[in-house]
């Protein structure tokens, strides 16, 4: 099978973008796999997804329990991956590596460019120095923290906290990431009142400078036609978290007020929820 790497390579040359899909239990799980599986047999091609876990997620499902499944379902020609997403600290993001991911997010945007750059190095350089295939994402830019229903935009998330193009070269540079998480109006989380609008000429201007695949976070709630021209950017990884946790939230309880008892008979409802929600998304993302 096919590396992530190279994966993204095919992104590129196909200019789509590979869904990255959050779960913290088997039942996220079997939604992201179910549905790559259906959009996968539907395209006539191996459709590659991407399962992320926060340190919050990892916590619960447990971080050898996650890579142990990915690896599993891998053994079917199923090009699934995992990546150890916002991870705050270069102990948890070693600890990721050792773990055998396919991907960290070092995420140490709250500190100062400096010290960003020196901590995203030391990653970069453990990774390299356990001769591992591990892609190292870094983020340079502010977009929140918390994948949820908003009121409002997050508090110190404004067009100033977009990455700076120039910012973005020397981060990638001194670094040497294989992937950049930029701020470019995407935010986590979904804001009730509506989305701020991606900057795409933001996007363009970055990935002209960096040269290296862009990853988007916070893709919640973001319209389909947003989407699409991110893609055109270059943007190579769209997250999709908070779409997927009221799915699963809404599935669950329609199937307890059914008066359903039977965990795996509710829990089925909240799955096929998220089963919709990542059909749609790789549907979009791949122009299937």
């Amino acid at each position: 099978m096919k590396t992530l790497r190279e994966y993204l390579a095919w992104a590129e040359e196909n200019q789509v973008a590979i869904g990255h899909f959050n779960i913290s239990d088997s039942e996220g799980f079997k939604a992201v796999v179910e549905g790559a599986k259906d959009m996968s047999a539907q395209a006539g091609l191996n459709v590659p997804v991407i399962i992320g876990v926060s340190e919050g997620e990892r916590d619960f499902i447990g971080l050898e329990e996650v890579v142990s499944l990915v690896k599993t379902a891998r053994t079917n020609d199923l090009p699934i991956f995992i990546n150890a997403d916002h991870t705050y600290s270069v102990e948890k993001a070693k600890l990721a590596i050792d773990a055998g991911v396919d991907s960290v997010i070092i995420d140490e945007v709250e500190k100062t460019l400096e010290e960003n750059i020196k901590l995203t190095t030391e990653v970069v350089k453990y990774a390299r120095s356990k001769n591992s295939e591990v892609l190292i994402e870094g983020e340079l830019g502010f977009i929140g923290k918390s994948s949820k229903l908003l009121d409002a935009v997050p508090i110190g998330v404004s067009e100033k906290t977009q990455t700076n193009p120039q910012e973005a070269a020397r981060f990638v540079k001194e670094t040497g990431i294989d992937l950049l998480a930029p701020s470019v109006g995407n935010i986590h989380g979904i804001v009730k009142t509506g989305e701020p609008r991606l900057n795409i000429e933001r996007i363009k201007a970055i990935r002209e400078a960096v040269r290296v695949p862009l990853v988007l976070h916070g893709g919640s709630g973001n319209k389909d036609e947003e989407f699409l021209e991110a893609i055109k950017a270059g943007i190579r990884i769209i997250h999709i978290n908070t779409e997927l946790r009221i799915a699963y939230k809404e599935g669950i309880e329609e199937g307890i007020r059914s008066g359903e008892i039977a965990p795996y008979k509710f829990l089925a409802e909240g799955v096929e929820e998220m089963k919709k929600v990542v059909r749609d998304r790789l549907k979009l993302f791949n122009r299937i």
